[in-house]
């Protein structure tokens, strides 16, 4: 799993052959600028949900429910859903919680709407934790996310993300769960794996997790064909003859 926000970069990744492209609130830190995930409103992550749906051809394609709509009003965190489901035309939503929202959840499934949980690192719970460090690695907080991760399966997700936790409780999880298990930050005794799209291609260098392979540098490489562009047009190089009508 991959993020995309846009149709350019959705069309590449799809193309390439992702299995599950995330429209991630993460649009809020690389593509607005925010510091946290909490800004992202309901309209922009539509906004942002349909650019992608329009894109892909084979993927899944899996919409955040932003901050403060998934919050303990089942038949309000409904009508949100419902709202990305239909003007976005994306397959499935993904929403952060355990057993705080499980009603919310409940009634969402029930709806006939496709939901993969979020477990482990919540973003959206940021101002809570105080910090982006690794959690779960007391006893108390980790008991507590076995129990979640259960109750979202017995609710009807079809798959959980599990962020920035021990590895060995990943692979605890994932050992009890019959579906599947998405990690970021955790290890790899899990199903499967999910990046930001802007942190693994290197577009973004002011953030280094240990968690995070690069596997490009295109920071580089498009600053450099920026430089370029602008030596050519002040050269007098762009546009040459072949280039002109």
């Amino acid at each position: 799993m991959l993020t995309a926000y846009d149709y350019s970069m959705a069309s590449i990744i799809d193309q390439a052959g992702m299995d599950v492209i995330l429209v991630g609130d993460s649009a809020s830190n690389v593509m607005a600028g925010n510091i946290t995930t909490l800004p992202m409103t309901l309209d922009q992550m539509i906004y942002h949900g349909s650019s992608v749906v329009k894109a892909v051809k084979r993927a899944l394609v899996v919409v955040d429910m932003p901050f403060g709509t998934c919050s303990g009003n089942p038949l309000l965190s409904l009508e949100a859903a419902i709202r990305i489901m239909k003007e976005t035309g994306a397959d499935t939503l993904k929403i952060e919680g355990g057993e705080e929202i499980i009603e919310d959840i409940k009634k969402i499934v029930a709806a006939g709407i496709p939901v993969m949980g979020h477990l482990g690192l919540m973003p959206q719970s940021i101002n809570k934790y105080g910090t982006y460090t690794v959690r779960a690695k007391e006893k108390e907080e980790a008991e507590k996310l076995i129990n979640d991760a259960g109750l979202l399966e017995k609710v009807g997700c079809y798959a959980v993300t599990l962020e920035k936790i021990p590895a060995k409780l990943a692979g605890e999880i994932t050992a009890k769960l019959s579906i599947p298990t998405i990690g970021i930050g955790a290890g790899p005794y899990v199903d499967g794996q999910v990046l930001v799209m802007h942190d693994m291609l290197g577009i973004n260098k002011g953030f280094s997790p240990k968690f995070l392979r690069r596997y490009e540098d295109l920071h580089t490489v498009i600053s450099n064909a920026i430089k370029n562009y602008i030596k050519d047009v002040k050269s007098k190089n762009f546009p040459d003859e072949n280039e002109s009508y």
